[in-house]
């Protein structure tokens, strides 16, 4: 896999706005958004954030496929797998490791590690036909979910070359989502009647941690705090964003959006994501809390 070089200022819309999320029984909690675009792009979805401010996501080019990049301050570095048709970028670490997947030239998923100009491709254990790396902790441990000839989804936690099968118990499918530096792992799960829910695993027990009243509940990354970001849906199938934070749930949506949600967080309450406005063009955004 090759990263573009050439380092390109990011010339993006920036549009700064004001949100205050409120969730019941709890206090307000005012956020601070910037929306963020790859130029160029048809849409542009931001993925991850470490603490040093430096995010990952994925656009969409005018032909129409996925690609990743990298944004570090105002210079942002597009990241395409060599042998790849398309390519998403999901989480980065604090060292700079970043995590994602790509779609080979046979049509398979396969998750990579990319680092110091590498990239090493995860596929998963042993029977994977697809694989997807989704997080990344300050130690390397990762996690994703790969998919056998089942046809079900399993999660998977990756240290070293050793990986461990992840499935929340009585679960249709189970994907891991994010891990934190405690090793606290968020998951997504499909219960028997087909609905998204999530969980918590802390290396010994599963612990079910949905939004509440959500009819979908989609757990995305969790930080050392133990602050969840999270995609949700209502009874209208209207996607939104929540954050879990010091023990309250907290939902919001962007400013004239048809659809909102927070895909990762770092330890210095920053989140970032994703929303689509009314015009139907999907932005990226980073915000504080």
């Amino acid at each position: 896999m090759k990263t573009c070089k050439t380092l390109l200022l990011v010339s993006t819309f920036v549009l700064a706005f004001m949100i205050t999320a409120v969730a019941a029984n709890a206090p307000t909690l005012t956020f601070k958004f910037k929306t963020i675009r790859v130029p160029g792009a048809l849409t542009t979805a931001l993925n991850g954030i470490n603490n040093a401010g430096v995010m990952v996501g994925l656009y969409i080019d005018k032909p129409g496929y996925q690609r990743g990049f990298m944004l570090n301050g105002k210079t942002l570095t597009r990241i395409d797998h060599p042998h790849g048709s398309q390519t998403v970028c999901w989480q980065i670490n604090s060292k700079g490791a970043i995590v994602g997947g790509y779609t080979d030239a046979g049509g398979k998923g396969k998750g990579f590690l990319y680092q110091s100009g590498k990239f090493t491709t995860i596929p998963g254990p042993r029977g994977a036909l697809y694989s997807q790396a989704n997080g990344i902790n300050d130690a390397g441990l990762i996690v994703g979910g790969y998919t056998t000839s089942s046809g079900y989804s399993q999660g998977f936690l990756l240290k070293g070359k050793t990986y461990t099968t992840l499935n929340v118990p009585g679960a249709l499918a189970t994907v891991a989502e994010g891990i934190n530096n405690q090793g606290d792992i968020v998951l997504d799960w499909l219960d028997s009647a087909g609905n998204s829910e999530s969980s918590l695993y802390n290396g010994k027990t599963y612990k079910t941690i949905n939004v509440p009243n959500a009819v979908q509940s989609m757990a995305r990354d969790i930080n050392t705090a133990g602050d969840i970001v999270y995609q949700w849906f209502s009874n209208d199938f209207s996607g939104h964003g929540a954050l879990f934070h010091k023990g309250k749930y907290y939902t919001f949506d962007c400013s004239n959006s048809m659809g909102t949600a927070a895909n990762g967080l770092n330890d210095k309450n920053r989140m970032v994501g994703f929303c689509e406005p009314n015009n139907n063009y999907e932005g990226g955004f980073v915000a504080t809390y």
